[in-house]
């Protein structure tokens, strides 16, 4: 599908995370056919949908919600506001917000929660906003209870491939980003192994970077894909188990305390569900 050819950039970029979202969906549910096939039993996840409404203007979303066998839990939000506020508070951290508080949106966010500590969690999210600029935004980055050198290498590798394709100094500088950004302050401890995480990608070269975009997702889920079926069906340890529940308290820490996203969410009247999905489904702390 091409989405370069309409006049309306919202709707061309809301049209391929709604693509980049039903290939998410379907790779992950073909992950818990794979195991229910190995392991008989129980039926494997698939995702449930509901949507919403933006009640400060107009537009809406979608969320998708699977538990599952092989993701304990996994939520992929979609959202597309044709006409939204700020409240004073976020817009003046906001671009092209001098002189209206309106904005438009769209974007895909996914954070996955794994049965097995020998998976990693993940999050991923791309967005693209129009005030009186527009530009694009988003990363990924891995989250592992105990690091895997090879799996981080994987990762990042697969990332810096793809950056290098457009500009050689992307990676250097999204994966800096990336680490300073999940930065746990009031810990001074990374959140996982990072990523790449880019905001106010100018849409100079709208093309160009739209298709940055694009590939910061289709890597992902081809990248993280292979993670998963690659550690899905070892055995693991009542303590790895406790390692990963004290991991995710050091998530929901940071999801709390300082995401942007959590934030931009709340402070622009977002859906409540959809910005917490990111919480996971249990966690420990000491």
């Amino acid at each position: 599908m091409i989405y370069i050819n309409s006049k309306n950039r919202l709707s061309d970029v809301s049209d391929w995370f709604k693509d980049l979202k039903n290939s998410i969906c379907k790779e992950f549910e073909s992950i818990e056919q794979e195991f229910a096939e190995k392991y008989p039993g129980k039926a494997p996840g698939s995702f449930k949908t509901r949507t919403w409404n933006y009640d400060q203007g107009s537009g809406g979303g979608e969320i998708n919600l699977m538990n599952g066998r092989v993701f304990e839990k996994v939520g992929v939000v979609i959202s597309t506001i044709t006409d939204g506020k700020f409240t004073p508070e976020l817009r003046d951290k906001i671009p092209g917000t001098e002189n209206k508080d309106g904005f438009q949106s769209c974007g895909i966010s996914l954070v996955a929660h794994m049965h097995s500590p020998l998976v990693p969690a993940v999050h991923m999210n791309t967005r693209f906003i129009k005030t009186e600029k527009e530009w694009f935004g988003g990363g990924a980055d891995l989250n592992p209870a105990e690091e895997n050198p090879d799996d981080t290498n994987f990762f990042h590798n697969n990332l810096k491939e793809m950056c290098d394709l457009y500009d050689k100094n992307y990676y250097p500088k999204f994966k800096s980003w990336c680490d300073e950004y999940f930065l746990i302050k009031h810990r001074n401890e990374p959140r996982g192994v990072g990523g790449i995480f880019y905001d106010y990608l100018d849409t100079s070269n709208f093309e160009k970077k739209f298709n940055f975009t694009q590939d910061v997702g289709k890597t992902f889920l081809k990248t993280y894909s292979a993670i998963v079926r690659k550690h899905m069906n070892k055995q693991w340890t009542e303590e790895q188990k406790k390692v990963q529940l004290l991991k995710r308290g050091r998530y929901a820490e940071f999801n709390l305390l300082y995401d942007r996203g959590t934030k931009f969410g709340l402070l622009s009247g977002g859906n409540t569900d959809a910005i917490f999905i990111s919480m996971p489904p249990m966690a420990s702390w000491e």
